[in-house]
Parts: structure tokens; sequence; C-alpha cells
């Protein structure tokens, strides 16, 4: 059985989901580079520094957000790291946490959906920037880049589960535990 450092409250499919996340995004990140140092995974039509660094820091962006996902089931995302500048040690607002990562969820579901559409109505068909050449590099677009579409409803899930471990949890005031009204 795989160990994780999640807390021992969290729930078991929460701490595989937010693992899970890194891992569905890696793919799309793997391709990108790949497309970046020239390898034939797509045509290429403007192969410039520019679109070198756009690639470079979308990649790193993406996995940097995919990663914060393990915040949500481990101790990191209830207290701050103490080598963190002015907020180490201090604890991780609650609704601040499940906002941030629902409105990850919503803008990653608003992104699938729009992409969906562009695909099926043909837009930027023939514009600039990278396309497939041939069916050998649509197949490895589409393994590299389907494993996204897990990315929101994973997200939505674990921010759940950390909102229903977290919210109500404490009385204001007392420190004294309380049931959530989630659970």
């Amino acid at each position: 059985m795989m160990k994780t450092k999640a807390l021992p409250d969290v729930p078991r499919w929460a701490v595989l989901a937010a693992h899970a996340v890194p891992l569905i995004v890696l793919p799309s990140a793997i391709w990108r580079i790949a497309l970046t140092v020239g390898l034939p995974v797509a045509e290429v039509d403007d192969p410039g520094l520019g679109q070198a660094a756009y690639q470079i820091v979308l990649t790193i962006g993406a996995e940097l957000l995919a990663f914060l996902t393990l915040g949500l089931v481990r101790s990191w995302g209830e207290v701050f790291p103490r080598r963190l500048p002015f907020l180490g040690g201090r604890p991780v607002n609650a609704a601040a946490a499940t906002s941030a990562a629902l409105a990850g969820a919503v803008a990653l579901f608003a992104l699938v959906g729009w992409f969906t559409y562009a695909a099926y109505a043909g837009l930027g068909e023939n514009s600039v920037g990278t396309h497939t050449d041939g069916p050998v590099q649509q197949v490895l677009l589409y393994v590299c880049y389907l494993p996204l579409l897990a990315w929101a409803p994973l997200l939505a899930a674990v921010a759940v589960a950390y909102h229903r471990r977290r919210a109500g949890r404490y009385e204001r005031g007392n420190g004294r535990p309380v049931a959530s009204s989630w659970v």
C-alpha cells in the first residue's frame, strides 16, 4: 500500500485524488517541453524565443498549481510552513483555501468548455501556432492532453473534502472542536 504524508483525518479517496492531480498534468507538460526543445510532436509555424518562453512558463505554472492540490490533504494546507516569511506558523484560512480551490476548478471547467467549443466550431483551424502533422502526432496530442479533463473534477472533490474537514472545526473564541454542518 502506498504511504502518503496526508493528515490522518483525510479520506483515502481525497488523498488519492490530490496525488493524482500533478500526475495527470504531467503528460501535457512533457509534450510542451518536447515541443519546445524541437522534438517532432507537432509542426511549429514560428519556433521563436517568445513561444518557447510561453511554453516553459505555462508548463511550470500548471505543475505548480497542480501541486497546490496536495495542500488540501497535507499539514501545510492547515498551517503555513515556518520557513515562509510573514505567514510561517499561522493557520491557513479554510474559507480562503476552499474558495481559491473551487475558483480554480471553475476556471478549469470553463477552459475545458471553451476549448471543446473551439474544437467543434473549427475556431483556430488555420491560425498561427502549433499543428499536428499526421495521425501519430494527433494521437500523441490526445494522449497527453485528455488526462487534463480530470483536473477540474478532482480539484473540486478534494476542495469539498477539505471544506468538510476544516469548516466549523473550531468554535470562534474558545478553540473547542465542534461538529461541521457539511459532514
